[in-house]
């Protein structure tokens, strides 16, 4: 089973899914960013439709820019404190998380060493309407049991409205619990996993993961998870929804 810092090569690149541990991925510099340490954990060259950044931010260390008009974007705090100004400054600590409308302006700031996933993606309109902005803590928001099995929580974090093409989500598996099933679907996944250790089934092979791994699923990759260890596995995800597939 995994370790706690594991090292080694564990990361894996195949044609439509990937695992990428934190040791491997080296250091970008954003040039919208200061003081900031940016890890680019999905990209269009890996075949992913989104794009996603671990941002480790200075005190002082941020951004204040606007997002292209037809691109959407969404930030979760994973340690730390920060300001995020969209009109009016709020906080974002540990579990906060936002999401920006297509072309929002924002700034945001790092008071104190933090640590944020941001996710970047093109906005596909459904109707005139369009997605409005959120803010929330995770901490706040009610896990619901997944297809019955009680201990198994989800949180999801964006509204059930089909304005909104994209979902970012929560799972908690207690050790000794998995996913009831091997799921094949159209979505892609983005999943950060934020605590514990487990084996994800990822094409036709097990892998190890733990905290801090990266993981890109493809659309129908055959895809499981079973928590292992001694304390409960957390992992943030996307994926794309409310959206007609076909021609």
């Amino acid at each position: 089973m995994p370790q706690k810092g594991l090292v080694g090569n564990r990361a894996v690149v195949e044609r439509n899914y990937a695992i990428l541990p934190p040791q491997g991925i080296p250091e970008s510099v954003l040039p919208e960013w200061t003081g900031t340490a940016a890890r680019v954990l999905a990209a269009p060259a890996m075949g992913a439709r989104f794009a996603m950044y671990l941002l480790d931010l200075a005190p002082g260390g941020g951004s204040a820019h606007a997002l292209p008009e037809d691109v959407e974007a969404f930030f979760y705090a994973v340690s730390g404190e920060c300001k995020l100004d969209l009109g009016r400054p709020q906080a974002l600590g540990p579990g906060g998380f936002a999401y920006l409308h297509p072309g929002a302006r924002f700034k945001l700031a790092a008071t104190a060493q933090s640590r944020l996933i941001w996710l970047k993606k093109i906005y596909e309109p459904f109707d005139a309407r369009r997605p409005a902005d959120v803010l929330g803590n995770e901490g706040q928001v009610k896990g619901e049991p997944f297809m019955g099995v009680h201990e198994l929580l989800l949180k999801t974090l964006l509204p059930a409205d089909v304005a909104y093409d994209m979902a970012m989500n929560v799972f908690t598996f207690p050790p000794g619990y998995s996913l009831p099933v091997t799921e094949t679907h159209f979505m892609e996944h983005g999943l950060y996993m934020l605590e514990g250790q487990g084996v994800y089934y990822l094409g036709d092979r097990w892998y190890e993961v733990e905290a801090g791994d990266f993981i890109w699923m493809g659309p129908y990759v055959p895809q499981s998870y079973f928590a292992t260890g001694s304390s409960p596995s957390r992992y943030l995800y996307y994926k794309n929804v409310n959206r007609d597939v076909g021609p």
